[in-house]
């Protein structure tokens, strides 16, 4: 099968073979003369011919030989573009013509025309020589032709001249010779041009590939920027929202208006969870997370979410079994715990009728399985389940039935923790997850979940507010004017400086969003006003962002890092761990 070629790729292709003549030539050339030394030195030796002639013979070849010699070193000095294959093509041609003549006259004043059988010595050295070339000169098919036709056709010429029996079978097995070995260089030039051919044709395919995945990853880059900038801008109002909800909550209202706000504070939970879920994945990718693994009893962490899934269990009417493991683990009991619950939470939401089993199978690692009785999975979604926002029967997207999110959670964080997962399932026969964890060497305290930062009251503190948003500036002032701190908020470090002129003492408290106006960050508004006060004021920097490098910048600038939106209570419990820790190094 013939590839099409082009004719930038031809140039290339016959350049490759001018390439190969120079790269080979120089063996084949030095080889040459050195048989042409001892040939003459044999025939002198024997008078088969005179000194005179034989020096004749090398001087004219080593003249050659030099040339091309010559005309290598300088082809390898000048490395020119391919387009001018054809100028080094006809200096080939020519330095291959020249050596072969001098090789198929020269052997006719060797010869002694009374001794035959130094004279078919010559023949078959001229013929082994014919034949020997085409490794040498056979990249580049007309520069062999030359060097054949140079050697071959003045010695069979003069042997069918010569008129006798045996020079005229020489002069028909020439003739043939010629043909074989023509034949032969061919099918050597023609599997190199196929290499060469198929060479460039993968090398086509590959560029073509490279530049497939340059527009798939600018994509996949402008597609990650559009939904950095759209989650921050769709943060952002949200975020104000909540703030509004809660200092609205701390006044007095009648019941239907209580009603109101409950409800209005549940959408914006379910708001949060959404943001919170992405955020999750974000952090994930931008590899923020690290896994903390030490030994812990895996028992009180299976109860632990089991206990927390039987309401929706009992609501369900299904039935959750756990089977007691009384071994211990190596791993992050807090990245590990988010993966079973993701699994279970799965598990109990996709069975309607039966049951689901939590347990342990021992071996060489502690394989802890989730199984469920519930709808199954066909195989051709087996890996489709395990990317964001792909859900199995929830087309209209109802947000009660989960987000889609937590299988791409679960597969990343298995990563982390360097555990191996299994999912076995079968459509209409339920699902399998097997998680291979490492035992541990001795037993440990079970893990208890963290717990809540205690929400008791606190002097009243100043608490300075770095926001671009007018509406978040006014929630912030609203709500945390409400927990009885005073709050100055401006939109930038600058106009915070400026309303820094009045202040009486040192602000206890800098909250700041990342991302500010003018390509201003909070981290520098932050060390900006830290040097202002000549103190290391506690801060809270609060962002929207979920590019990965930006959640990076973030986590290394050593502030407390809070994700819009920030609900009141995560807001109020960070103000107050803030505050004591504060007064415990004072």
């Amino acid at each position: 099968m013939k590839i099409a070629v082009s004719p930038q790729r031809l140039d290339e292709l016959r350049a490759e073979q001018i390439a190969g003549f120079y790269r080979n030539s120089t063996p084949g050339t030095v080889g040459g003369m050195l048989a042409a030394a001892i040939l003459s030195a044999m025939l002198v030796y024997e008078k088969a011919t005179s000194l005179r002639t034989a020096s004749i013979f090398l001087l004219s070849l080593a003249a050659s030989t030099l040339a091309r010699l010559v005309l290598i070193g300088i082809y390898k000095k000048a490395q020119g573009p391919a387009k001018e294959w054809r100028r080094w093509a006809f200096w080939a041609l020519a330095t291959s013509l020249v050596g072969g003549s001098c090789w198929g006259v020269g052997a006719l004043f060797l010869m002694d025309p009374l001794r035959p059988e130094y004279q078919f010595i010559v023949l078959l050295t001229c013929a082994a020589l014919a034949a020997g070339s085409i490794t040498a000169f056979g990249t580049y098919l007309p520069s062999y032709y030359c060097n054949l036709f140079a050697i071959m056709v003045p010695t069979g010429v003069w042997s069918a001249l010569y008129g006798d029996l045996l020079h005229w079978t020489y002069a028909i097995l020439a003739v043939l010779w010629i043909a074989v070995v023509a034949v032969l260089a061919n099918s050597f030039s023609q599997l190199l041009v196929d290499s060469l051919q198929l060479q460039f044709a993968n090398l086509d395919l590959a560029n073509d590939l490279l530049r497939q995945k340059e527009l798939a990853d600018a994509a996949n880059v402008a597609k990650s920027s559009f939904l950095a900038s759209a989650s921050h801008d769709l943060r952002q109002p949200v975020h104000a929202l909540g703030m509004f909800v809660g200092a609205l909550r701390d006044r007095p209202l009648d019941e239907a208006s209580a009603r109101l706000v409950r409800q209005i504070q549940n959408s914006v939970g379910a708001l949060d969870g959404l943001f919170a879920a992405i955020l999750d994945i974000s952090r994930l990718d931008a590899g923020v997370i690290e896994s903390r693994p030490h030994a812990f009893a895996i028992q009180p962490l299976l109860e632990r979410i089991c206990r927390d899934e039987m309401p929706e269990v009992d609501r369900k009417g299904i039935a959750l079994r756990l089977v007691p493991c009384s071994l211990t683990v190596q791993t992050d009991p807090v990245l590990l715990e988010r993966v079973l619950r993701n699994l279970v939470s799965n598990a109990v939401r996709y069975t309607d009728n039966g049951r689901v089993v939590v347990g342990c199978r021992r071996g060489a690692r502690l394989s802890i399985e989730v199984w469920d009785s519930g709808r199954g999975i066909s195989a051709d979604q087996h890996d489709q389940i395990f990317q964001e926002f792909y859900q199995i029967g929830n087309p209209e997207r109802d947000r009660t039935r989960g987000l889609g999110l937590g299988l791409a959670i679960v597969q990343r964080l298995t990563k982390i923790l360097d555990i191996p997962m299994r999912m076995q399932s079968r459509l209409g026969k339920g699902s399998a997850f097997k998680l291979s964890v490492a035992p541990a060497a001795r037993k440990e305290a079970s893990i208890d979940p963290p717990r809540e930062a205690s929400l008791v009251a606190h002097r009243s503190m100043l608490i300075l507010v770095v926001d671009d948003e007018v509406a978040i500036q006014e929630a912030m002032v609203a709500l945390m004017t409400g927990w009885g701190h005073q709050v100055v908020a401006t939109g930038s470090c600058a106009e915070m400086l400026e309303r820094a002129a009045t202040f009486t003492s040192t602000p206890d408290l800098i909250i700041s969003d990342y991302r500010l106006r003018n390509d201003e960050d909070g981290i520098a508004a932050i060390e900006r006003l830290r040097s202002e006060f000549n103190s290391d004021i506690p801060a809270i920097l609060i962002t929207g962002d979920t590019a990965p490098d930006r959640i990076r910048e973030a986590m290394a600038s050593g502030c407390l890092l809070m994700h819009k939106p920030v609900s009141n209570s995560r807001l109020r419990a960070a103000i107050v761990n803030l505050a004591s820790e504060t007064a415990a190094e004072v």
